[in-house]
């Protein structure tokens, strides 16, 4: 190569495409108008301003909801800022921040970056944050937003080195400060070397879905990337940050001993001990963060052997046509059916494996994606007015099935005098009483078999259900209708339309050892099966 600083060109623009992405989504947006962030370089600060906060919380692992980035904007406002927005304007700024600005509305981002190397342009995939869902109060599901190694990198490649000197760097600075007993600056210090460890093992986690995934697909020069900085992180940082750990510890108690003992601490020496309290915090846990290294990077050497090793012993599969090795020959020559324990016989000569499907083997096997698509394109063509109405007319047809059992059971609990009803007391209602009253009950609760079973464990899944939390969910929130059955949708629904008074509902396996039997209940095939469960109970509080 002509040009050897071109070399790394793709790695230098996928930080360049990692700050063009960002101020494309932002720019040209009208939103920032409306709360008064005219000057592009506002809109800017606003925008890393969030990103710090996610990455806050990140670091002391704290959800970090849209709720707490809106009350971090309103503070930022009222102390700093200064515009003319309520809590519901900077709720919605930092909705706008986090999906829009930072996430995409959920689209994916690339950009292109010449590789002077292969002579044409790769395609390289940026990411600022990504989210799970979290419970507050163990009831209250809400979605908690944390930054990814992108945008880890974006607010720490400010200092342009090499990935593997990071660490390096940053322990230097951060003894320097410690020395100089700067603690302030020690404690940004500490946090950015605990970032670089958590970057470090989040790239290892990531590498390790990839080769579930598929081994093929993670390079070698990847996994050898991932080996070299496992191993300049641990070759001996932990023996390093204990040291450290001890050195802040013997200096935080001597400033207790001096305000125990001595004179009481001014207002810097407090300052100072707070601060070597947080130094001592991030110490240890940068050290648990290093043993997580540890064992991650030989959980990683295994995986990706193990998985090779398995894509290895594929090669030695033999693969033939049914239709051509065997249907075919024995339509040729029909006397070959007295001796088909020649050819079946090497399939049952070992134990198969259990992860091993013998069905999926004589199966046509296609692209799942080509397959989708083929399947979307087939409806579209097909897919005319009629035909969408028959499926939505079916769909409507089993959902009224699911709500017709879940009323009755719900019904049949109210009706009682205490609110509860088991599965053995309605059994003996609409099982053992003759009559067409019993048999319409009968047809209404169990419609077939795979409904009233998912109708079970959906109850027993969720053990206790709180009507009032249902609705304050769907106040606050707004989804699209799902498809199929949703217990908590359900629920709803028939507190709605029928007038069900229902503060909580609660269902438990009763622990005495019955069988309740349900005869004769087809399933979704028409054929009669026999159901037999635990006894549940189910209650109803108004």
């Amino acid at each position: 190569m002509q040009y050897e600083f071109l070399k790394q060109f793709p790695k230098r623009m996928k930080h360049v495409g990692a700050y063009m992405i960002l101020f494309a989504n932002s720019s040209q947006k009208t939103i920032w108008k409306q709360y008064g962030f005219l000057k592009p370089d506002e809109q800017v600060n606003v925008i890393f301003s969030v990103m710090l906060y996610i990455m806050e919380q990140s670091l002391k692992e704290e959800n970090c909801t849209i709720d707490d980035i809106g009350a971090y904007i309103d503070s930022l406002n009222m102390r700093y800022f200064g515009k003319n927005m309520s809590y519901e304007d900077c709720k919605s700024l930092g909705d706008f921040t986090v999906n829009v600005v930072l996430s995409n509305e959920g689209r994916p981002m690339y950009f292109d970056g010449y590789d002077f190397e292969e002579r044409a342009y790769r395609t390289m995939n940026v990411s600022y944050v990504a989210n799970r869902i979290v419970y507050v109060d163990s009831e209250v599901r809400r979605t908690s937003y944390y930054l990814t190694e992108d945008g880890y990198n974006l607010l720490l490649s400010t200092l342009e080195i090499e990935s593997n000197m990071k660490l390096t760097i940053h322990e230097m600075i951060f003894k320097l400060h410690l020395e100089k007993q700067s603690y302030d600056k020690a404690v940004d210090d500490i946090k950015n070397v605990f970032n670089l460890l958590r970057i470090q093992l989040q790239r290892i986690e990531e590498a390790m879905n990839r080769i579930r995934r598929n081994a093929l697909s993670y390079s070698v020069a990847d996994y050898e990337s991932v080996l070299e900085a496992n191993l300049d992180t641990i070759s001996d940082t932990k023996q390093k940050f204990q040291g450290y750990r001890e050195l802040v510890k013997s200096r935080a108690k001597e400033l207790e001993e001096m305000n125990l003992n001595v004179r009481r601490l001014d207002e810097k020496e407090e300052e100072k001990l707070n601060n070597l309290s947080i130094i001592e915090g991030y110490l240890s846990r940068t050290i648990d963060e290093h043993q997580k290294i540890l064992s991650s990077h030989f959980d990683l050497k295994s995986l990706y052997t193990r998985e090779l090793e398995q894509l290895s012993q594929m090669s030695f599969i033999r693969r033939f046509s049914l239709r051509n090795e065997l249907y075919e020959k024995l339509l040729t020559h029909p006397e070959g059916l007295g001796r088909m324990e020649i050819f079946l016989r090497p399939l049952f000569g070992n134990e198969p494996d259990k992860i091993y499907n013998l069905k999926k083997s004589t199966e046509l096997q296609r692209p799942i994606r080509k397959k989708e698509a083929e399947d979307e394109e087939a409806v579209m063509e097909f897919g005319d007015d009629k035909w969408m109405e028959e499926e939505e007319r079916r769909r409507q047809e089993k959902m009224a099935k699911y709500e017709g059992s879940l009323k009755m059971l719900l019904q049949a609990a109210l009706a009682s005098e205490n609110g509860e009803i088991s599965l053995e007391t309605l059994r003996e209602h609409i099982m053992e009483e003759p009559g067409q009253g019993a048999e319409n009950m009968r047809n209404t609760l169990l419609p077939n078999a795979q409904i009233f079973k998912e109708i079970m464990v959906e109850l027993l899944k969720g053990r206790e259900i709180q009507m009032e939390v249902l609705q304050e969910e769907r106040r606050n929130y707004i989804s699209e209708a799902s498809g199929g059955f949703q217990l908590n949708e359900m629920l709803l629904n028939l507190a709605d339309s029928y007038g069900l008074r229902m503060r909580k509902v609660e269902a438990y396996r009763i622990e005495d050892d019955k069988v309740i039997t349900f005869e004769h209940v087809s399933d979704e095939t028409g054929r009669l099966r026999t159901i037999c469960c635990s006894n549940v109970l189910i209650r109803v509080t108004t």
